[in-house]
This record gives structure tokens, C-alpha cells and sequence, in this order.
């Protein structure tokens, strides 16, 4: 048996069922089935005057195995995670009793919340999904202030399935529920006591005697005996509770247009105000199970343990190697990229140490690492007595004889080669043996800067992509003489920062940048052929991306985007060749980034943004440059065809990367697509995504194009390989599912 609860009765009458099925304590079929027979087991001996449910080892649990909603996924690329065909554990459920809304009426409903003895959950850990609602029905919680609780169920397209829609407004409130079900917004055991979620707080060591004598003063009516289904006094009237739902469907709505679940969550919460609980509770189970079946609880299970499986490097993290203890980080450079390294690195408790080479270049990156901190204080990631203390933890230095004792250093200086080999050389001199050598470069091949040097084995890329301290994906880039002990040191410093790290082999040019270099291209180029540039953004947008291309392109600048693209093509040939003279043209006015406020948009102080009004005189002196008319009608792409001939060519180059083994595995660059990239989440990234829709489409649909524009949209032999193997069972399949 997979994980089981275990029943002890004690003297006094309380039994004991504890969850175990380490280390989360997840809710698998055995565990469900086991504490429904133990909880039938309980109610049933005349020994046993009240119950406590708990969880071993310091977890109570951590939710509903999410392995349950796993499917056979496609197979056409090596992205999929289910590569065997299998039974889910829900179809078990389903298999076993008949209907999906068992465990959540007949066993939670009319079994453990209808008990004629008290039930008193005893929490300390995570109480996350499917446990927290095992914790709901009881009828009172007690918990450990740093217990972690909430409903997070809608990360994996599905919604709460055991009453947790029903029973979380009752106790907590419509408004802060929506918040926690709507945000999986996570709450602490203090906070939970603080909204009515738990009864009482207690030290992890006293938790269960605590929770004993609270079941018993229930049984004495000492304490309240709480249905939480049938509450009421929390609820807000019904026309206020109505209005607050439309409200959320329409910031649903605005902030995820494609995705459902959110709003099938908020017509299950309804259904209960409207028609009562017990209703609700059946459309709760049935909505769960429609859900469960779809694209994207599909997609988002599949990213949930590409996710995880990020940090399993085989050779390396199989090799038994424990992580290094490190406390003090340098960082050559204070400009942009230096100053946001060092600001993740001292809100993650690290100690920093940043070198310039004058004391006014100094001074300007310890300020941008201010700056940088208040941003987080005016979004509230950060609360403002803690600004000071973590600012202190950042020191400007202008010498290396400061970094006698450091543990690992970042280089973020320009991308001059023999800079960087002169800085290295400094390093190799001056830091302790065991001290990691970092370069945050992403475009230049590392090998190129520690050649001459003695300690390859401790030189690793560190390409952060982007602001640092704002985007959550660390791309680690190993050379061939990389050691397996600097991999695993910089895996957990990634993990302290809370940043998704992605291995990549040492190439020119990051796996992340080199795939999505054609996403800029491919879309100024349909821009010189007559495709409005704002629709471009738009439809992409549409389709899910955090930013279009040409909103991108000011984000990372055009020297940047000019200096990749250059690079790019001294290494990968035609496919990387000028397409568009649009950003040449631009440049001659413009040298444009967001904090110029000025680029394919205008920018305002509060980082809203409008169209440049000037950009069809550059479209036009682009074309001219070209050799293209400037006479001409907008081309007439559908949205459709538009994400297709932005994206198809992102699917292409990431095939190449693959080609190149640059990632070990394909779900890595998926987890890049997203975290790096922009990517939707809930179309399981970019690899993903091209799986739903066959190899054998895109290909085809890359050979067209070439044919009418060239070689940048040729498809690559590991796509083309891949196509011609592809059998998509029947006419149509094949077409976009866009």
C-alpha cells in the first residue's frame, strides 16, 4: 500500500489518525481509503469518544496526489513526462464507487463533517489542497504558526474538488476566500487564525495534546461544535456577494482570457450562495471532473514537474553530491545587470560585495540597488523596515583584494572578450580556492574567456536573463570542464533565491536567447511585408504572451537586441541573417530601452505605454533600405496565422537547440519558454505546445514560407526528421488548435 492513515486510541477516549505517506503526506487512493475506514473504524468503537486527524513528521498534508490528473501526453517530441499509457488515480476513484462526488459528499459531507463525534484537525506544515479540505470539514483546526495552508488547485486547471469552494467562504468569508481560491494564495498559520480558518494556535510539540483537549471540550460543549458547510455568519449578503463574483469574473476574464477554470471555480462558489451547499457540492465534483480532462489542467500538470525535474541533471545530481555552504557573493560591475544581481542576491539573505572601477561608478550601482529595492517596496514585495537592513548587506568595493574570502563571484561587465579574460585572470589571483567563477554573459562561449585559465573546473555561466532580482529563471552553463560540485553548489543558490534553474550546455549564445531570437525577427520582418506592427503585439498577447515582440525588443533594448542578432549570425549563418532594417532605421534617432521611455512605444513615468506615433516613417525608411515600396496596403493576417509566423520559428529553433544537445532535456526548454520568456504557463511551453499541434503541421507550414521568404524559415532536420515520422490518425488533426 502507497501511503495509509494509522488510528491510536488513547486513554482518554480521543483517537489519533495520522496521515502518512511521506514526505508530503499527499493524498493518494490508499491514504483516501484508508482514513475513510479508519474514520468509519472510529465512529464505530464505543472506546472512542473524539477524534484528532494529523499528519506525520511535522506535515499534515500536502494535497491531492496532482500525479492523479496525469494523462498518456503526445509523443511526436521527447517533451512528455507520461510516457507510459496508465490508470490515474482518480479514474481508480471513479472506477471504484461509480462517481466522482463520493469522496467529496459521501465520505468528507456525510461521513467525517456529518460525525456525532468530534472531529479536531491538527495542522502544522502545509494543509495545501485536498488536505486543507479534509481540515475544513472537521469541526475545528488548530494549527502551528508556521503552518502553511491554502487552495492552490487552479495552478493545475482544475478547482478545490472536496467542498473546499463551499466551505472556505463560510469560515473565512466570500471576499478573502476568492482571494485564496482565485490567487492559491497561501496563508500562515497565524494569518489563518487571524481570518477564523483555524480555532487556535499551538507549539508544534504541544499540537496534538492541544488538539485533544479541544476535541474534548467540543464533547463537554466547552467549545463550539462547527459544521462549516451550513455557516452563515461569515457570508456578506446575497446581492453584495453577487456583485463581488461578477467582479471577479470580470478581472478573471481581463487577466487570463483564455483559460475557463477560473471562471467554472467562480459558478460552483455561486451555486452554493444561490442554491445551498449541498448542490454545490455536486456541481463542484462534476465541474472537477470535466476540468481534469482538459488541455489545460493537461498542460499545467505537465510544466508543474517539468518544473521540478529542472533540478535532476543526470551525472550530476545522481553523483550523492552535497551543496556547499556559501555566504558571501561578489559582483564585478555596477551597472544594470550587476546592480539587479546583486539586489536578488541580498533579498535572498546574501551577502554582497560590488566592485567598481571608480568610486563614482560605485556609488551609482549601490544606488540602483537602492532603487531597486524600493521598487519591490511600492509593489509590496517588501516591507519598508527591512529596507535599511538589506540594503547593508550590499557593500561597494573598488579593489579585488576584497574578495580574499569570498565564496563565488559574478562577472557583469560588457561583452568584450578580452575584458572578461583580463577580469578572470584578476579572479584567478586573488579568490580563495574554493571560490566559484562566474560569467553572466550569455552570448559569448566560455571557453573563450577561461582558455588560458588554471581553474577551468570552477568557471560556470550564470545568465540570469533580464532583471535579475524580477525574472524567476536562472540558466547554470556548464563547459565541459565544469565540475559536478559547482553544478549542485549553484542548483541550491538558485533554489535560496527562489529561481527555476535551467542547465545548458556551454554554446554561443544562452538556450533561451538562441530560441527566441527568431521570435523578434520573424516579427519585423511581417512588419517590412505589410503586417501591422501593433496587431502583431496584440494577437500575440492574445494568444497568451507576457509581452509581443516589439514590446519585448524595447525591454531588452536595441543595442542588445542588435548585439545578440550580430552574434548570432557570425555563429548559426542563414538563419540568424538580417531580415528587416527596422530597428537600423530606428537606432539613427533613438537608442531605444524602456528607461529611455521611448522605442516601438512611448513610455510614461508609471510604465504605461502607447503606440510611437512616428513608427510608420520608420516602416517605410526600413522598406526603402530593403528595396521594398514604400507604397503599399497593410498584409491581412488573421490573429491565427499571425502567432503561427511569430512562433513556428521559435518551435524551429528550439528543435535546433535540441538537435545541438544543448539541454538534456526537451521539458527544460519548456520550463525557459515560460519562465524566461513569457510563454502562457497553461500551454505547458514552447516545446509542449508544438507537440499539441504535430510536428508534421508546423513543418509543413515552415517549408511554405520558406519558399516565399526564405531560408530563415527552412525547418530544421531534427523537426523535419520528426515530421516525416508523425502519423496524426485522420484529416484534420493536424490543423492549428490555436
Amino acid at each position: 500500500m502507497k501511503g495509509k492513515t494509522y488510528l491510536e486510541v488513547g486513554a482518554d477516549g480521543v483517537a489519533i489518525i495520522t496521515i502518512n505517506n511521506p514526505p508530503l503526506n499527499l493524498l493518494s487512493v490508499d491514504v483516501l481509503l484508508s482514513l475513510k475506514n479508519n474514520t468509519e473504524q472510529a465512529l464505530l468503537r464505543d472506546d472512542v469518544k473524539a477524534v484528532v486527524i494529523t499528519g506525520s513528521k511535522g506535515k499534515f498534508s500536502g494535497g491531492f496526489d496532482v500525479t492523479a490528473f496525469g494523462k498518456k501526453g503526445l509523443s511526436c517530441f521527447p517533451s512528455n513526462l507520461y510516457d507510459e499509457a496508465r490508470t490515474t488515480q482518480l479514474e481508480l476513484i471513479i472506477g471504484k464507487h461509480g462517481k466522482l462526488g463520493f469522496w467529496s459528499i459521501e465520505f468528507v459531507t456525510d461521513i467525517l463533517e456529518a460525525a456525532r463525534k468530534p472531529f479536531v484537525a491538527a495542522i502544522d506544515g502545509p494543509a495545501l489542497g485536498g488536505g486543507l479540505e479534509i481540515a475544513l470539514a472537521c469541526h475545528a483546526r488548530i494549527s502551528t504558526s508556521s503552518a502553511v495552508l491554502g487552495l492552490p488547485e487552479l495552478r493545475y486547471g482544475i478547482l478545490p474538488g472536496l467542498g473546499g469552494t463551499q466551505r472556505l467562504p463560510r469560515l473565512v468569508g466570500l471576499r478573502k476566500a476568492l482571494e485564496m481560491i482565485l490567487m492559491s494564495k497561501l496563508v500562515n498559520g497565524d494569518n489563518a487564525r487571524g481570518m477564523g480558518l483555524v480555532d487556535g494556535i499551538s507549539s508544534a510539540d504541544l499540537l496534538t495534546t492541544i488538539a485533544r483537549h479541544w476535541a474534548k471540550d467540543i464533547l463537554a460543549h466547552r467549545r463550539p461544535w462547527t459544521v462549516s458547510l451550513y455557516r452563515t455568519d461569515w457570508l456578506e449578503p446575497l446581492p453584495e456577494a453577487k456583485m463581488m463574483l461578477e467582479h471577479a469574473r470580470v478581472k478573471s476574464k481581463k487577466q487570463a482570457p483564455n483559460l475557463k477554470h477560473p471562471l467554472v471555480c467562480i459558478d460552483v462558489i455561486e451555486e452554493g450562495l444561490v442554491h445551498g451547499p449541498r448542490a454545490a457540492l455536486w456541481k463542484e465534483s462534476k465541474a472537477l471532473h470535466e476540468l481534469q480532462q482538459s488541455d489545460t489542467c493537461r498542460s499545467l500538470v505537465y510544466f508543474f514537474f517539468a518544473q521540478q525535474r529542472t533540478s535532476k541533471v543526470p551525472g550530476i545530481t545522481d553523483m550523492g553530491l552535497i551543496p556547499r555552504k556559501a555566504n558571501t557573493f561578489a559582483v564585478v560591475g555596477g551597472g544594470i545587470l550587476g546592480s539587479s544581481i546583486a539586489t536578488a542576491l541580498i533579498l535572498s539573505n546574501y551577502s554582497v560585495i560590488l566592485k567598481e572601477l571608480d568610486e563614482k561608478a560605485m556609488l551609482a550601482g549601490i544606488e540602483r540597488v537602492k532603487v531597486n529595492l524600493q521598487d519591490h517596496v511600492k509593489q509590496r514585495k517588501l516591507a519598508e523596515v527591512k529596507l535599511d537592513k538589506i540594503l547593508s548587506l550590499c557593500k561597494g568595493v573598488l579593489h579585488y583584494e576584497d574578495f580574499r574570502e569570498v565564496d563565488m563571484v559574478i562577472e557583469a561587465v560588457s561583452g568584450n572578450i578580452s575584458l572578461k579574460q583580463r577580469i578572470f585572470a584578476e579572479l584567478e589571483s586573488y579568490c580563495p580556492p574554493h571560490c566559484i567563477l562566474s560569467s553572466s554573459t550569455s552570448m559569448i562561449n566560455l571557453n573563450l574567456i577561461n582558455e588560458r585559465r588554471n581553474f577551468q573546473n570552477r568557471i560556470v555561466g550564470t545568465h540570469f536573463f533580464g532583471q535579475a532580482h524580477l525574472v524567476p529563471v536562472l540558466e547554470i552553463i556548464r563547459t565541459e570542464k565544469t565540475s559536478p560540485q559547482v553544478i549542485v553548489d549553484l542548483l541550491a543558490i538558485g533554489k535560496k533565491m527562489r529561481k527555476t534553474p535551467v542547465v545548458v550546455h556551454n554554446s554561443s549564445g544562452s538556450a533561451i536567447n538562441r530560441m527566441f531570437i527568431p521570435y523578434s525577427q520573424a516579427a519585423m520582418m511581417l512588419v517590412e511585408h505589410g503586417v501591422d506592427l501593433y496587431q502583431i503585439d496584440q494577437a500575440v498577447a492574445a494568444f497568451g504572451m507576457t509581452m509581443g515582440p516589439f514590446r519585448m525588443m524595447d525591454f531588452v533594448g536595441f543595442e542588445v537586441a542588435t548585439a545578440m542578432k550580430v552574434q548570432f549570425s557570425k555563429n548559426f549563418g542563414e538563419r540568424f541573417n538580417e531580415l528587416s532594417k527596422l530597428i537600423s532605421a530606428m537606432q539613427e534617432d533613438i537608442q531605444a530601452d524602456e528607461t529611455t521611455r521611448k522605442g516601438f512605444y512611448i513610455y510614461d513615468g508609471e510604465s504605461k505605454f502607447t503606440p510611437n506615433p512616428d513608427i510608420k516613417m520608420y516602416v517605410n525608411k526600413a522598406r526603402s533600405i530593403s528595396g521594398l515600396s514604400i507604397d503599399y496596403e497593410l498584409m491581412q493576417l488573421s490573429d491565427e496565422e499571425t502567432v503561427e509566423m511569430i512562433l513556428f520559428p521559435v518551435v524551429n529553433e528550439a528543435c535546433c537547440v535540441l538537435e545541438d544537445k544543448i539541454v538534456v532535456k526537451a521539458s527544460d526548454l519548456d520550463v525557459a519558454s515560460v519562465t524566461g520568456m513569457g510563454f502562457p504557463e497553461y500551454r505547458g511551453g514552447i516545446i509542449f505546445w508544438a507537440d499539441t499541434l504535430g510536428p508534421k503541421y508546423i513543418c509543413s507550414k515552415l517549408e511554405k514560407w520558406s519558399k516565399t521568404y526564405g531560408p530563415f524559415f527552412k525547418p530544421c532536420a531534427y523537426l523535419a526528421e520528426r515530421a516525416s515520422k508523425e502519423s496524426l490518425g485522420g484529416e484534420g488533426q493536424a490543423k492549428s488548435q490555436l
